[in-house]
């Protein structure tokens, strides 16, 4: 199970979250947008987390599939995160990324960071809700925490261990802004500067050791 958490901790370079984040940190409000926040992606991803787990589950599909497709699942998903770890490494998308920045043109920003510019903590539930849908790295690691094989209850705590990791961007400053607001916002500043200016190499490391990982558990699987 222990490999479900690595998707978690990937999941949670969310920059949609990042920015979320940076916008409540600096509101009127802070602590009050950041809790509703918080409370509306819970609901969302554990109560969709639990269905998924337990529904694979009672379906018997994972028991009858689990020597069969989780192996090239595995390996598969390995060539691809390390695919795209070697085109971060070699710059290949630089023509790409320039495509894009000669495209760009100055945009109304979106409604969820307007809802959360003059918004309130219903508000922010609500957004908290919208923005924490489940992405595939969420659906593969639910899928990892119901294939464990352990207890209903072990599987429900690491259901809700995977949410918490996930959520680490917006939990770590409301914990930190109830307890010391003032360096709060100046770690945050200096970490949002630190991954702008890191971005492209965290991704490509954390791609690269997910995918080795991966690949290294499809072919251990396969053999045995």
């Amino acid at each position: 199970m222990a490999d479900a958490f690595a998707f978690a901790f990937t999941a949670a370079l969310n920059p949609t979250l990042l920015a979320a984040t940076m916008v409540m940190l600096f509101a009127a409000d802070p602590r009050r947008l950041m809790l509703g926040f918080v409370l509306g992606a819970y609901t969302i991803s554990i109560s969709i987390g639990l269905v998924i787990v337990f529904a694979l589950h009672q379906s018997g599909a994972v028991q009858t599939t689990q020597h069969t497709l989780s192996p090239a699942a595995d390996i598969v998903l390995g060539l691809l995160f390390l695919l795209v770890a070697a085109v971060i490494h070699s710059d290949g998308d630089a023509r790409l990324r320039a495509r894009r920045r000669a495209r760009e043109e100055p945009k109304e920003a979106p409604r969820w960071k307007q809802a959360l510019d003059r918004g309130s903590p219903r508000t922010a539930y609500v957004v908290g809700i919208l923005l924490t849908l489940p992405g595939a790295l969420y659906l593969v690691g639910m899928t990892r925490i119901s294939k464990s094989g352990e207890a209903a209850g072990v599987q429900a705590l690491a259901v809700v261990a995977f949410c918490v990791i996930m959520l680490a961007l917006i939990e770590l400053p409301l914990l930190g802004y109830w307890t010391s607001p003032d360096a709060t916002q100046r770690l945050v500043r200096r970490f949002t500067a630190w991954v702008n200016a890191n971005a492209r190499a965290i991704i490509a490391r954390v791609a690269l050791v997910i995918g080795g990982l991966l690949l290294l558990r499809g072919v251990i699987t396969l053999l045995g």
